[in-house]
């Protein structure tokens, strides 16, 4: 007997019939002698729903009232799975975040679990119960209801699994698990059979959007294994885990994209000590991310240009308050371009082997995508390009890097290093 927290996303409990179909699944777990916590996810659209029933209210709605509607999607949801658990004879109670005891800070919208308190569940599940918790909302310490974010409730159920020291995390989607890259770029894009938690943490923060980036730093973190799998399909999914040798004999397991981001320009700065700091801390100081950074000479003595890269949904924001910063500092012209893209390459095996940026950077030269900025990691390289290219660019170095040919979907390395 092992216990184990599974997830199910919007698309799973997305009507009646999905919702029993999620029960039975769970039931015949139950029946195989397993403790079971269930996460649930507010019904497909329900959050969209109510985010614009709040702006027909308000233009500008309240944040914490905000996080009090939006909770309500997953409370639907997780009285109507017990009620369906019930009708299959199996105990079964639903418990929002507050009353499951996830703990957060205060930042309503965006907030982080602090620490979860078990005790209730525990009791629970030794009683015999199915335990299911409303994902994506936790409560602060002034006992305001908040919630996670996108991608929240996958961050819910690996906390939780951490939080009760589960055997597994299972998180149930509408895709099957982990591939190469997005199917709907790349008709050969392979599905992996694992992937180490690093490598899953890169391409989740970097625009894929199968497991949350959170709930991988959770499951890192606390050494979690999350199983990654279909609700629709009885096939194997995706096991993201510790790495192991087998995943350094590959170079680049996947090819990731994102059109969420806009690149800042700021010319001619002084090119003096505490000038980055005098641009960057009030930026994040107003809750804006910044991503890729570099300075160049600006041609003039004495001055430079910073480019950076922000989330396209922080890119006026930060435009109007950068042009500020550079009256104030002396800088000149303050450009934008939110019309690009970030694709990247991701691979534990980049550890270990040379080459792979040359070889990435000549099939984008080869069909003549320009790239106007670089970032790296030990596991990936990340390359800023203009949007129009950029399903091109990841069908070329899908191709140039083989990922369709493996069985397991990677590319193997050959022995001697790219040229």
């Amino acid at each position: 007997m092992s216990l184990i927290v599974q997830k199910y996303g919007g698309t799973s409990v997305a009507n009646v019939e999905r919702i029993k179909a999620v029960a039975r699944k769970v039931y015949q777990r139950k029946r195989e002698g397993h403790d079971i916590v269930v996460v649930l996810s507010a019904r497909a659209g329900e959050t969209d729903r109510l985010i614009s029933l709040a702006h027909e209210v308000s233009p500008n709605p309240d944040p914490r009232e905000l996080d009090m509607l939006l909770s309500t999607g997953e409370q639907v949801t997780i009285a109507l799975f017990c009620m369906a658990m019930k009708d299959l004879g199996q105990k079964a109670i639903s418990l929002t975040g507050y009353q499951a005891g996830i703990m957060t800070d205060d930042h309503y919208g965006e907030a982080r679990i602090t620490s979860i308190n078990t005790a209730i569940i525990k009791e629970y599940l030794k009683d015999g119960y199915v335990v299911a918790v409303a994902g994506f909302q936790g409560y602060d310490p002034h006992h305001n209801i908040t919630t996670l974010g996108r991608g929240g409730s996958d961050t819910t159920a690996v906390a939780l699994a951490a939080a009760l020291r589960a055997d597994i995390c299972e998180i149930y989607t509408d895709v099957e698990g982990v591939f190469t890259t997005d199917p709907n770029i790349c008709s050969n894009a392979r599905k992996l059979s694992k992937i180490s938690y690093e490598e899953m943490l890169e391409m989740a923060s970097l625009g894929a959007k199968v497991l949350h980036a959170r709930a991988v730093e959770f499951g890192m973190k606390f050494n979690i294994p999350i199983l990654v799998c279909s609700s629709f399909k009885d096939v194997p999914g995706t096991l993201v885990t510790g790495e192991d040798q087998d995943m350094e004999k590959y170079v680049v397991s996947g090819v990731t994209y994102t059109k969420n981001v806009g690149r800042i320009t700021v010319t001619d700065v002084p090119d003096v000590p505490g000038m980055a700091a005098r641009i960057f801390g009030p930026v994040g100081e107003a809750g804006i991310n910044v991503d890729m950074i570099i300075q160049g000479s600006s041609g003039i003595p004495g001055k430079a240009n910073i480019s950076f890269t922000v989330s396209k949904s922080n890119y006026e924001k930060a435009m109007e308050l950068v042009r500020e910063i550079a009256r104030d500092i002396g800088a000149g012209e303050v450009h934008g371009n939110d019309r690009i893209a970030k694709v990247s390459i991701v691979g534990v095996g980049m550890k270990s082997h040379s080459g792979v940026a040359g070889k990435m950077f000549s099939a984008l030269a080869a069909e003549n995508i320009n790239i106007m900025m670089i970032s790296t990691s030990e596991i990936k390289i990340s390359v800023v390009i203009d949007e129009k290219y950029t399903e091109l660019a990841v069908r070329v170095l899908h191709d140039t890097f083989e990922l369709d040919k493996d069985p397991n979907g990677v590319f193997r390395v050959k022995e001697e290093p790219f040229e």
